[in-house]
């Protein structure tokens, strides 16, 4: 995204059309913290590498728990990538994580199996 000297212009374009921005991966690989900055990013979305590991040790929590702050303090929304157990849905639930998507929740379905799975009106909020 740096390469191109008019990536920042264009999103922001797109922004100002009402698209919204998330920044995928966030924490791993090409999704650097000065994006945060340089970017109109409007959801982070914690990489599922992260979110693996919370609940097997203390550091993992805590940074999931700072990218969740960072993201409050930049009035940004997050989605936690890759839930797959209850206890991960559990501890997001307790840091505040508005959203998540993984295989606990749901499978990857077919366009009417959607339709079906939306009618559920499932949520994850407790």
């Amino acid at each position: 995204m740096d390469k191109h000297p008019r990536v920042a212009q264009t999103m922001t374009e797109l922004r100002a059309m009402g698209v919204r921005i998330d920044l995928d991966d966030f924490g791993t690989g090409y999704s650097s913290l000065s994006y945060l900055h340089q970017f109109p990013i409007d959801t982070l979305k914690i990489d599922r590498s992260f979110i693996q590991r919370i609940g097997s040790t203390d550091e993992a929590l805590e940074i999931v728990n700072t990218i969740l702050a960072l993201a409050s303090s930049l009035d940004m929304e997050v989605v936690a990538e890759g839930v797959e157990t209850e206890q991960q849905l559990v501890l997001l639930r307790q840091m505040r994580c508005s959203y998540a998507q993984g295989y606990h929740l749901s499978r990857p379905v077919e366009g009417s199996q959607f339709e079906e799975l939306l009618g559920t009106r499932r949520s994850w909020a407790a």
